[in-house]
């Protein structure tokens, strides 16, 4: 057993109590003197490298969804159902690997599950940079290999789960949204940093080297593993809340939430899949612009004002509600969705951006305001005489709802692909989004907004 930066004799509330493998066995947020003592700091370099973990995490969560433009020009023979279905398969297989990882933090320890977690990511990436070396690979291998980048997805929950262990109730709120706005904020640093990077190794003879899109994750993935073991702890007093997940599962305002939960985060990682292949099929010669050698795309512009917009969501719905910001959110993205098919004939793609830009915002914020309801929804409908309570059953929804809304994230390119192989355009696609996002508005109106409702009345 050893003590961090304090003496064995000093008082519990002035010390930390560290056993071998990095597990604190007194791990005590909500007291004031550890807290402001020795724990704060703690809790900050814990969160530094989980963010750090987590931004990788999505970064190859959505590598495909760059990196599949490419294909084409590299001599990879593929339908445009083909490049759909390959941006698709990370979301899905990353919204089903949630569920298990949110678990994995109690069962082995949030230090060591972030290193292998971590890990994990040299699956999908060495694959991509073998893969994509040879043009003649199979389709079914690049689709098993698209799957795997669903690792990366999973991340979330499970850094989501160790972090909140880590702060007291009060800045629970503040440390969860900045772990989620620093993982988001992967998305766009992929789709920045990848097509420079190809073209940059291109070295103007081959075209892209598509094998380095997978290769130039693979150092940050190591050190990240490495400051994972070297730097975080486990927690004795995290465990598994089985009861209150049970219990939960049972709660109709998880389901309720989590489709809620499809149409503002499922709409970001949906729109982040695919922005990508929307601009090179409607707007091919912006596809790229080429600055100083390098290949620049401005679809990562989208997935970045989106999380760098969460964060506020969640400030506005501690002020005004996040059912109202939700609701308000949803509107404002259907009449965007629904512009976009209007001027899309105008053939500006500034215009399109600029639309897109403002989608991408809008799902941000819904997001955070969405997110920041499921604790008071959960205290005021959970009877005071529960014997589970609302804590516990709202800790254990975070999961399931992060997870049931990431499914948007595969729904959006299969709808936009079908709406293109039957009318030759992405139009309906738009429309329906549209009515979706009106039909969303209306939901959380009609249960947390609704005049005479307890929800209401506590502007949840």
């Amino acid at each position: 057993m050893s003590v961090i930066n304090e003496t064995q004799h000093a008082p519990p509330t002035e010390r930390i109590v560290e056993e071998r493998g990095r597990w604190i066995t007194n791990w005590q947020p909500e007291n004031q003197d550890f807290w402001e003592g020795p724990g704060r700091p703690v809790a900050r370099r814990n969160l530094i490298w989980s963010v750090f973990c987590e931004f990788l995490g999505f970064a190859v969560w959505q590598l495909w969804s760059v990196t599949v433009v490419f294909l084409p020009a590299a001599g990879f023979d593929l339908t445009s159902a083909q490049q759909f279905l390959l941006v698709s398969l990370p979301p899905l297989v990353g919204a089903a690997m949630r569920i298990p990882y949110s678990f994995m933090v109690a069962m082995i320890g949030g230090r060591n599950w972030t290193v292998i977690s971590a890990l994990l990511l040299l699956i999908p990436t060495v694959a991509m940079a073998v893969a994509l070396a040879n043009p003649e690979t199979p389709i079914w291998a690049l689709y098993l290999i698209a799957a795997t980048a669903g690792f990366g997805g999973g991340n979330f929950a499970s850094s989501m789960a160790n972090i909140t262990f880590f702060y007291p109730a009060k800045e629970k709120g503040a440390a969860l949204g900045v772990n989620a706005a620093g993982g988001n904020l992967g998305v766009a640093a992929a789709q920045l940093a990848v097509p420079i990077v190809v073209s940059l190794f291109a070295f103007g003879h081959f075209g892209p080297s598509l094998p380095v899109a997978g290769v130039m994750w693979i150092p940050l993935i190591l050190l990240a593993a490495w400051g994972a073991w070297k730097y975080m702890h486990n927690l004795t007093n995290a465990s598994n809340d089985v009861k209150g997940t049970l219990a939960a599962l049972r709660e109709r305002h998880l389901w309720i939430i989590a489709v809620i939960y499809i149409g503002t985060f499922g709409s970001f990682m949906g729109f982040g899949s695919v922005f990508p292949t929307l601009i090179s099929i409607q707007f091919p010669g912006f596809s790229s612009f080429q600055v100083l050698g390098a290949a620049l795309s401005l679809a990562f512009l989208g997935p970045l004002v989106g999380s760098l917009a969460r964060p506020y969501g969640g400030q506005l719905a501690d002020r005004v509600g996040g059912a109202r910001i939700t609701a308000v959110s949803f509107l404002a993205m259907a009449a965007v969705t629904a512009v976009v098919v209007v001027t899309l004939d105008w053939g500006s793609f500034w215009l399109y951006l600029g639309l897109f830009l403002t989608l991408f915002t809008l799902t941000g914020v819904a997001n955070g305001s969405s997110y920041r309801m499921i604790p008071l929804v959960f205290r005021l409908s959970v009877p005071e005489g529960d014997r589970v309570g609302h804590e516990r059953k709202a800790s254990a929804a975070l999961g399931f709802i992060g997870a049931i809304g990431a499914f948007g994230g595969f729904a959006i390119p299969q709808i936009l692909n079908a709406s293109n192989e039957a009318t030759g355009s992405f139009d309906t696609a738009f429309w329906c989004f549209a009515g979706a996002y009106v039909g969303f508005a209306l939901l959380t109106w009609a249960v947390y907004m609704r005049p005479g409702t307890v929800f209401a009345s506590a502007r949840v």
